[in-house]
């Protein structure tokens, strides 16, 4: 806690603005963007390795957090500080952290990915800066942060070789695509059905289980894409930048129009937790089959051009 005091005493408008910016480079709603981006426009091998690092890191983070429940520094610490636009984000218990997670796993894998210097030191600055920043608006100890910073770098380091054997194998990639589903049925049957301490917090409760169900969703929409791309789709990922420009635009407004607009649709029928699996297969099978058809007919785009 000294050294959250020590950044509680350095707080000012200007960098709580500035922070409150870069720790939403945690979320999950940009590791699935860059993942998307990199699987339509650069490689859909990599863009299936960020994705998996992303959902398999999120899991491990819900499990120690609902294994070890340690409380937020404020709660320890009734005299602490906390910058408050950060407060209804950080809802659950504090160790480990998830924006961590996301933003070192994801940005991370950039950098291990990608040779080009100004890209690998961009990634780098934000898996610095987005850790310091869980920390600077007092949402996160030091311990929660090195932990998840652990984990992601753990993670980027062991999936990678199953993705680089997968390529000339796609065996490997239905094994770890099925593994991937045992994990998170495993996670969900934890979650239900684990015999918790009445006093869990119920925001972590909920998000384990929502995280289970988006997992399992991903997944199994994974091992439904990929074979069915890999046959019959084949889509190139080369193209103008203006192509790769509509590409991603177009794209993510749609993803994000499916992500959100499914939602009340489906729960009209559905519970909230099938709604969630439901919900992100879709999500899954549309961005690796359905608008990826549409890429040989927007490079027509690069003939009007020339």
């Amino acid at each position: 806690m000294e050294f959250l005091r020590l950044l509680e005493k350095i707080r000012n408008p200007v960098f709580d603005f500035i922070f409150s910016l870069l720790t939403k480079l945690g979320e999950e709603t940009v590791f699935m963007a860059v993942a998307i981006i990199i699987f339509w426009c650069f490689s859909k091998k990599d863009g299936y390795y960020i994705l998996s690092v992303g959902f398999i890191g999120t899991i491990l983070n819900q499990l120690l957090k609902l294994c070890f429940r340690i409380p937020r520094p404020w709660v320890k610490d009734p005299n602490f500080t906390i910058v408050e636009s950060a407060r209804a984000e950080a809802t659950g218990y504090s160790f480990p952290s998830g924006h961590t997670q996301s933003s070192v796993g994801t940005f991370g894998s950039l950098a291990y990915l990608f040779k080009q210097k100004w890209l690998r030191i961009t990634a780098i600055v934000i898996c610095v800066l987005v850790p310091f920043s869980r920390m600077y608006l007092g949402v996160h100890t030091p311990l929660d942060v090195i932990v998840s910073i652990c984990v992601a770098v753990a993670l980027i380091f062991l999936v990678k070789p199953i993705f680089d054997k997968g390529e000339s194998n796609p065996k490997i990639m239905y094994i770890f695509f099925g593994s991937m589903l045992a994990l998170s049925l495993a996670f969900l049957f934890f979650v239900l059905f684990f015999p918790f301490p009445a006093d869990i917090d119920p925001h972590n409760y909920e998000s384990g289980l929502k995280n289970a169900c988006t997992l399992l969703g991903a997944t199994t929409g994974f091992m439904i894409a990929y074979p069915i791309e890999r046959k019959f789709i084949k889509f190139e990922v080369e193209a103008k930048w203006y192509v790769q420009l509509i590409k991603i635009a177009v794209g993510l407004g749609l993803v994000i129009a499916i992500k959100i607009l499914l939602k009340p649709l489906l729960l009209l029928f559905l519970p909230p937790m099938v709604e969630r699996a439901i919900r992100y297969a879709v999500i899954v099978l549309f961005a690796a089959l359905v608008w990826p058809l549409t890429f040989k007919h927007l490079r027509k785009l690069e003939n009007l051009k020339k």
